[in-house]
């Protein structure tokens, strides 16, 4: 058994990794491709690691968490906001399968780079990574099936509610907590709060 195949093993016995297609998704989409070369050796650890210009690639367990907690569904459209090095943006689309896709969002331009070039050592054809606009918050005016966030957010952006179609779902941190957020087909949203996480900050320059 490889490295990774006891890393996601070490995952699944947490009991933070539970659906096929999220392990399938960790078991092709090795950490190792993702990280920075001089961390290779840090690479199946579970703890964030920087990949530079002050930001991380987020604790194994908490990506797990947070991805269980969106449940990608093969298919779905899905906008990954923070994409950073790549890393859950390719675990979502190896998920969402050769049907869905999903659109990796960043900042800052050395990690939107960083993360296109990774995805394509990963051999991830469904997604791809684009420079964020600092003046708005996803994409307005689009609607999608699943919405991740892997930044902190300060207060908790109405606006992504307006981006999510009916049946929708959105895992996002608002200071040290994670919520997740459910949209009926009324539209009405639902949600719920899981304290105790830490990210880099969420920034949008409005």
């Amino acid at each position: 058994m490889n490295e990774n195949s006891l890393f996601v093993d070490y995952l699944i016995h947490r009991g933070v990794l539970r659906s096929h297609s999220l392990i399938d998704a960790f078991l092709r989409c090795d950490r190792m491709l993702f990280v920075p070369d001089r961390l290779k050796n840090s690479a199946y650890g579970d703890y964030p690691l920087s990949i530079g210009e002050g930001q991380t690639i987020s604790q194994p367990t908490t990506v797990a968490i947070m991805l269980e907690l969106l449940a990608p569904q093969e298919g779905n459209r899905i906008l990954d906001i923070g994409s950073g090095s790549g890393w859950t943006t390719a675990l979502l689309a190896s998920a969402v399968g050769n049907n869905g896709y999903v659109e990796g969002m960043e900042r800052i331009g050395n990690l939107v780079e960083f993360g296109r070039g990774n995805l394509r050592k990963a051999g991830i054809a469904n997604a791809s990574i684009e420079p964020a606009d600092t003046a708005v918050l996803g994409k307005p005016g689009r609607q999608y099936d699943r919405i991740l966030v892997s930044a902190s957010a300060s207060v908790m952006p109405g606006e992504l509610f307006d981006q999510l179609k009916p049946d929708g779902s959105l895992v996002i941190p608002v200071h040290n907590s994670l919520w997740h957020f459910t949209k009926n087909a009324e539209g009405a949203i639902d949600g719920y709060e899981l304290p105790g996480f830490r990210f880099v900050p969420l920034i949008v320059a409005l």
